[in-house]
């Protein structure tokens, strides 16, 4: 698009890349992405409602993991139905604010996704090393001070990114990628200094990373240490699994989070294959969490098994 694009149009629209895909494989991949898609929502929805009517579940453990559902949600929401549409339809075209909205809510997920796996290691950390303290520490207050921390965090370091954005004019109109992020954004300049906006964006990413794996690190090492110390088989046990879960979510993220990251390293990659990399990131956790907690957390694992008894057996 030629010339510079007025900000008091707002509503301008945005071309979006698309995949590649075969007619015949319109349909197949839509009912896959849709199936896949409805699965995440239920799974999801599901443990979120068991949270919200389980009186057995209404701990602080379940309330800082009722996050972690949520933020899967929003996810997958803002990422996937949207490139489903655009491949049934070929239109890929987007207005400029809900391109802002979607990029702003996937940012936040990630961010939300790194500082809830840390709480959530505090909480195993209290409730493993001071399992008599427990709810002495784990306050209402404090409780709701980590959750507004991980929240407001998440929140504050993704409006400056964004903020720092909107400040650039815009002269274009293509986005790079399948979904819109900060730097297909940032890449609707007209050109000008990025190195504000590449220093925060690279810090921004460190300070998270760092937070999440630290805090997790001292969980996890001390939750570990206690594990040692203690000669009951069924102590480890437990300690073990209600800690794997987290890990196993974590390691995804940051590996689905390297393959997205790698593969625009390589030219040899085709662009396909990067788009695939890239939607990995935001589909892969909210499909395989609710299954990694369904099963490795036994209070969810009962709620579930519970409420579908008395569903049996009021439907006889």
């Amino acid at each position: 698009m030629a010339g510079n694009i007025s900000y008091h149009t707002f509503m301008f629209e945005l071309q979006i890349a698309k995949f590649d895909v075969h007619p015949n494989a319109i349909y197949p991949i839509f009912f896959t992405g849709a199936l896949i898609y409805m699965f995440s929502v239920f799974c999801n929805g599901t443990i979120m409602a068991l949270i919200i009517t389980q009186r057995r579940l209404h701990k602080p453990m379940f309330y800082i993991m009722f996050s972690l559902p949520l933020t899967d949600l929003m996810g997958i929401t803002c990422a996937l139905p949207r490139v489903l549409v655009d491949i049934v339809t070929q239109t890929n075209i987007v207005y400029y604010p809900t391109c802002v909205l979607q990029g702003f809510l996937l940012h936040m997920y990630g961010g939300a996704i790194l500082f809830l796996l840390a709480a959530m290691s505090i909480d195993r950390y209290v409730a493993i090393c001071y399992p008599l303290r427990y709810n002495a520490i784990m306050t209402p207050r404090r409780l709701c001070g980590i959750l507004v921390s991980a929240w407001g965090l998440d929140l504050t370091l993704i409006l400056v990114l964004f903020s720092l954005q909107a400040r650039m004019e815009k002269c274009k109109s293509f986005i790079v990628n399948v979904l819109c992020d900060n730097l297909s954004l940032l890449l609707l300049s007209c050109g000008g200094d990025f190195t504000v906006n590449n220093i925060y964006g690279l810090t921004m990413t460190a300070f998270m990373q760092i937070i999440s794996v630290s805090i997790q690190l001292f969980s996890y090492t001390h939750i570990l240490i206690t594990c040692l110390k203690h000669t009951h088989a069924d102590s480890k046990s437990k300690a073990v699994n209600t800690c794997m879960g987290q890990i196993v979510t974590f390691l995804l993220f940051e590996i689905v989070g390297t393959i997205a990251i790698l593969s625009y390293r390589f030219p040899s990659v085709s662009p396909n294959v990067q788009k695939v990399c890239f939607m990995m990131v935001f589909t892969v956790l909210p499909v395989i969490n609710p299954i990694i907690y369904g099963m490795k957390t036994k209070d969810i694992r009962l709620a579930f098994f519970l409420v579908l008894r008395k569903n049996t057996s009021r439907s006889r």
